[in-house]
């Protein structure tokens, strides 16, 4: 039996719900058969928008959707998708799958798309093949009132007001696909791009420059020292980008052998396991080197790409990421969020990759019948809601927790995490054990639980996934193994389980 101490009146940082964001690639079938069928199609849509995938995305309440890519963001300009369908050219996506793209869904489909969803637009912008120009003119295009060139080219286009785009991404990866650059020459470049997309109005910007990849800590340090100690020292002088990025996937062995989605060993599992709680390391280490340099955190640390990358379904394109998603890719997100809160402090955003059939996506659609299917992952974030702009609470294990060696790594068998927003609290425990059930104590101090209600997301298997003829095959359901104890709540999870506990607090 494991206890933890939750010290439900010790509320620490907020826990933004940012970290629960997603993200849209023109990769595959992600955008069209995804989010964008077209007015004609028998599918019912708004405007070419897939109207049940709106609505399934809707009662996730997505903060934030990162869009055009990815590494189709540093060949994408923005130009061509926007006036006359017909009349935008075409351009070949290069990266993923080498088709032809005929820029159907530009901007203007994007913002719409945004506004249906209700939440935050965060456009990635094209370093590696753009110019400074370029970019600067979308910011303007899509957030300046009044009259100026590219206002008058929205308002040509249909659009009168501008939109709120919030959040920017000055390139992607430009360590790899973005521009195989060196540290210090995208440094001086998100330097002089930031500077050149403007706040208009009161629109103001949330740059996020193109950061590491996994543990590429030189690249971090090099973000980080050329803008020296920001914010907090005499001069005032604030950073030009007030964030950067990290890239982090999630496989069972390395990158040339990356496993299948459905099909694995339970060695396969735990080294799945063991390599997600990995990212609670590269966090440590990415926000030590930026709190060196930003000890009063002004630069916030932007995780917009994690999730399980396989191999790809067998008959599918394979440049199309297309994967299935198991009990398995559930439990590595539960991980995530459980380890996201830690860091709240310097954490500010997280996008799952990807939103629609590409990698541990939220949602499948069948290519033949149309059919939507909601993942295992898709539910995760559904039971994770609550945790949004909530404060984090600490999470003390009273005895050594269970673990496990996995090759130089140790993966602990239990992962917890809480937080509370007014009078609730929700705890997530995850157990990552294959076939041991565990027997939780919940010693809850500091305000008195007044009500009591627990759900939970499992399956006989761990390869166990959702399909259009089984759907609910992995599905919460509510879960009653709960009772009270003297202190507190005793909780019993089965293997491979992910259980919320939601608290009414006086």
């Amino acid at each position: 039996m494991t206890t933890y101490v939750i010290n439900l009146d010790l509320p620490g940082a907020v826990q933004s719900r940012h970290l629960y964001g997603h993200f849209a690639e023109h990769l595959g079938r992600c955008i069209y058969g995804g989010f964008w069928v077209g007015e004609d199609s028998d599918i019912p849509n708004e405007r070419g928008i897939r109207s049940d995938v709106v609505e399934a995305l809707r009662a996730l309440n997505i903060p934030n959707l990162r869009w055009p890519g990815g590494c189709f963001a540093d060949e994408y300009h923005w130009k061509d998708g926007i006036g006359p369908r017909e009349q935008r050219p075409r351009m070949v996506n290069t990266h993923w799958g080498n088709v032809e793209e005929n820029n159907h869904f530009g901007t203007h489909e994007f913002m719409d798309l945004v506004e249906l969803l209700g939440t935050d637009a965060y456009v990635n912008g094209n370093v590696g093949s753009g110019t400074v120009r370029e970019m600067s003119e979308w910011v303007e295009y899509l957030t300046r009132d009044g009259d100026s060139p590219m206002v008058r080219l929205r308002k040509e286009n249909g659009r009168e007001q501008p939109w709120k785009v919030p959040y920017w991404g000055i390139g992607n990866e430009a360590w790899g696909c973005g521009g195989n650059m060196t540290a210090q020459a995208y440094a001086d470049l998100a330097r002089q791009y930031a500077t050149f997309l403007r706040d208009h109005g009161d629109n103001k910007l949330y740059r996020i420059a193109a950061g590491a990849n996994v543990d590429d800590f030189g690249w971090t340090e090099a973000l980080m020292k050329s803008v020296g100690c920001v914010g907090c020292n005499s001069s005032g002088v604030a950073s030009p980008y007030q964030a950067i990025s990290l890239h982090y996937y999630t496989m069972s062995a390395e990158w040339e052998n990356k496993g299948k989605a459905t099909v694995f060993t339970d060695d396969e599992y735990y080294a799945t396991m063991a390599n997600a709680w990995h990212i609670n390391t590269l966090l440590k280490r990415h926000t030590t080197i930026m709190d060196h340099y930003d000890p009063c955190k002004t630069i916030g640390l932007v995780l917009d790409e994690w999730g399980t990358w396989w191999q790809v379904e067998e008959g599918t394109n394979p440049g199309f990421l297309y994967q299935q998603n198991t009990m398995r890719d559930a439990l590595v997100a539960s991980v995530h969020f459980d380890i996201f809160g830690k860091y709240a402090d310097r954490l500010f955003m997280a996008n799952i990759a990807q939103t629609v059939n590409v990698l541990q996506a939220m949602i499948l659609t069948d290519p033949d019948t149309g059919a939507l299917v909601l993942t295992p992952t898709y539910h995760v974030f559904e039971m994770n809601t609550a945790h949004h702009d909530a404060h984090v609470l600490d999470v003390v294990a009273k005895d050594a927790p269970v673990s496990r060696k996995i090759g130089d790594k140790k993966l602990p068998a239990l992962s917890a995490s809480a937080s509370t927003k007014d009078n609730s609290a929700l705890i997530s425990l995850s157990n990552l054990d294959l076939d041991h059930a565990r027997t939780i104590t919940l010693d809850l101090r500091g305000r008195e639980v007044t009500g009591v209600t627990a759900r939970i997301l499992t399956a006989p298997d761990v390869r166990d996934h959702n399909t259009p003829d089984a759907p609910d095959a992995v599905a919460p359901r509510e879960w009653t193994e709960i009772s009270r104890v003297d202190g507190g709540l005793q909780v019993e999870l089965p293997a491979h389980s992910y259980v919320t506990v939601s608290l009414d607090l006086a």
